[in-house]
């Protein structure tokens, strides 16, 4: 005979042991979140204290080019909002920056290690090479820094002294002038064969590890030409060193107002303007980016990074094109602009 009530009592105590099994578990559970957290370094109070040490930004060219210092003048703006040095690494071992960026895309999702490319590294090299990453989804977009055009350069003793002259003096002696380039599918030399297609002539190229190795043999006049952006021309040209026979843009550098665009040269639409940027390894938390993204704004900003930048023929986006969204919309539009030109060109990396 079963006494009334005497079921419910026995429920009741199932359900407490229930109850306390359930109570065990999730405290194991929580210990071995915490431990994994412990393990990882505690990627959460990462993100809130982000940065709590010093951050590297990969250079993927050798000191001294074009890329170099604008990525230092950079990265010295950024260390007042940060509260943190940057330190520029370069990594030139090669292939127009793909190791460089590969150390990056292959980093820490923490924000510590930031990849500074411009169009060759970031644009370019997905159209000429198998790359060991993906430019849009193994990199998160931070800033878009500056924009700049290439420059047509030559020694100072070259014998003509406008772009017409020298086209004239190039189809005279076609294959007998050399060329400066930085490698296959970079600025230098798709601007070179931008230049021949253009204006018919035909030049001996030749490729540099950096830019600046180019530009040492151009100012002692073993190399006839170069094309780099106004970033390493200018202080050469202002100092009467070398020869500048136009901007490749539409219009004039603020910095360099004494140099005729193409168009006023002689060689109307022959246009390349390279830009440069900022990103981090895929994954990095979004407050991380945020946090990163704001310092680069504000260092944009800042009265003496824009001289700066400026100086070195650099023109600075608006700040609403700073975004890490902007940039990954200008950067996916650049890749769909110059990706079919440069496979219909037939380059190939080697």
């Amino acid at each position: 005979m079963v006494v009334a009530g005497s079921r419910p009592s026995v429920d009741n105590a199932r359900m407490r042991k229930v109850l306390a099994a359930l109570d065990l578990s999730i405290a194991v559970l929580s210990i071995a979140v915490l431990g994994i957290a412990l393990v990882t370094g505690g990627g959460f109070a990462r993100a809130e204290d982000f940065p709590s040490r010093p951050l590297t930004m990969i250079v993927p060219f050798p000191p001294g080019g074009a890329v170099d210092p604008i990525a230092r003048i950079l990265a010295e703006g950024m260390k007042p909002p940060l509260g943190q040095s940057i330190v520029i690494e370069n990594v030139a071992s090669g292939g127009n920056g793909i190791v460089g960026v590969g150390r990056v895309a292959r980093a820490a999702p923490d924000g510590y290690t930031l990849s500074f490319g411009n169009w060759s590294t970031h644009v370019v090299n997905g159209a000429i090479y198998a790359l060991p990453y993906d430019l849009l989804n193994d990199l998160e977009p931070i800033a878009l820094v500056a924009t700049t055009p290439q420059v047509i350069l030559s020694r100072r003793g070259a014998p003509a002294q406008g772009l017409r002259e020298l086209v004239a003096w190039l189809k005279a002696n076609p294959g007998k002038q050399s060329l400066g380039t930085v490698g296959v599918g970079s600025a230098t030399h798709i601007a070179g064969l931008f230049f021949q297609e253009r204006t018919g002539t035909n030049l001996l190229l030749v490729p540099y590890r950096g830019a600046a190795q180019g530009m040492q043999d151009l100012l002692g006049g073993q190399l006839d030409l170069m094309m780099p952006q106004a970033t390493l021309a200018l202080p050469q040209v202002r100092a009467g060193t070398i020869r500048a026979y136009a901007v490749m843009a539409a219009t004039r550098l603020a910095s360099g107002p004494d140099i005729p665009t193409v168009d006023e040269a002689g060689a109307p639409g022959l246009y390349l303007s390279t830009w440069s940027a900022l990103w981090a390894p895929k994954g990095t938390p979004k407050s991380i980016i945020a946090t990163l993204a704001a310092a680069a704004r504000a260092a944009l900003a800042d009265a003496d990074v824009r001289a700066r930048l400026t100086q070195l023929g650099q023109e600075i986006p608006p700040a609403e094109q700073q975004t890490p969204q902007a940039l990954g919309a200008f950067q996916r539009a650049e890749i769909a602009k110059w990706w079919p030109i440069i496979r219909a060109a037939g380059i190939k990396g080697e």
